[in-house]
């Protein structure tokens, strides 16, 4: 079993999809706020370096425009469920085929349509709110799909998030602001909600600070949280964040939360990993479908 579950996993790897993806960009002009320096956007790996799983990883740098790119699912297969997914990257590159297009392909080999997000980066030098352009970029991507959803024959009332490390602080400051938008309005585009209707966190950096056992301020979670999934490594330093935010969540009462904590697999593990936390893509999508999104509800 564990031999089969390996061999699909590296044929998702492979990134094999149902059709061609679209490119789009997210805004019209310059994004709001924070502009990226030192362009042009570009592949920042080195050679032989830095590989998971034996593997290289298209580390994307530089980014100033940011765009999804759209995975539509097989039409036998589609559900009407669509992710948008966030790359991690410590805030400085995106993991792209590692924490992207990989999971793109896996998303859809479950009917789920795939918006791989290319947010700002870096913006890791910022002193304060470094997650907050790329923030601004996942809400604007969220707005972005739900006013494409009877093209791309999605349902709106069924977007969620996904994100990797600093992708998933991307998702999970998404997820806690709820729809309350950190830009003003630009277009027909943002009359459309901003908000997650799930949220998937792999191994995320949540801001829990070890030293005062605490999360900042900024980290604040309300009942009008959607359901989340969390997936992490216990020898991953960053376990607590995730462990604190889902206690966060269970005192806030959010509902449909669930949590894996594998005993091994570090940190940046994606869906390469032969560790039992590649079996993560597999849980996650039995939460999903007994959370509803995995129903054949495609909108017409």
């Amino acid at each position: 079993m564990k031999t089969m579950l390996l061999a699909f996993l590296a044929s998702l790897a492979a990134g094999t999809f149902g059709q061609d993806a679209l490119t789009l960009d997210l805004w019209a002009g310059k994004p709001p706020g924070f502009q990226v320096e030192g362009g042009p956007e570009r592949d920042t790996s080195q050679p032989g370096k830095g590989l998971v799983a034996g593997k290289p990883v298209i580390r994307t740098g530089f980014v100033s425009t940011p765009q999804i790119v759209v995975y539509a699912a097989p039409a036998e297969k589609a559900n009407g469920t669509v992710v948008v997914v966030c790359p991690g990257g410590g805030f400085n590159i995106l993991a792209w085929d590692l924490e992207g297009t990989e999971v793109a392909a896996w998303l859809n080999s479950i009917g789920v349509a795939a918006a791989v997000l290319k947010y700002r980066v870096p913006t890791a030098s910022l002193k304060e709110k470094k997650w907050e352009p790329p923030v601004q970029d996942c809400q604007r991507a969220l707005s972005v799909v739900r006013s494409k959803a009877a093209d791309w024959k999605v349902n709106p009332e069924r977007v969620g998030v996904l994100g990797f490390s600093a992708g998933g602080t991307t998702a999970g400051f998404c997820a806690m602001k709820a729809g309350e938008r950190l830009y003003e309005a630009k277009d027909d585009a943002d009359k459309q909600p901003c908000h997650a209707n799930f949220a998937v966190l792999v191994y995320p950096y949540l801001l829990w600070d070890a030293k005062t056992s605490s999360f900042p301020d900024v980290v604040k979670v309300s009942e009008k949280m959607p359901p989340v999934f969390f997936a992490h490594a216990n020898d991953d330093k960053l376990v607590m964040d995730s462990l604190q935010f889902f206690l966060l969540l269970k005192a806030a009462k959010v509902k449909g939360c669930e949590m894996h904590i594998y005993d091994s697999g570090g940190h940046g593990f994606g869906m390469r990993t032969a560790d039992p936390c590649s079996t993560w893509p597999k849980r996650c999508e039995e939460w999903m479908n007994k959370q509803g999104f995995l129903k054949s509800d495609a909108a017409k």
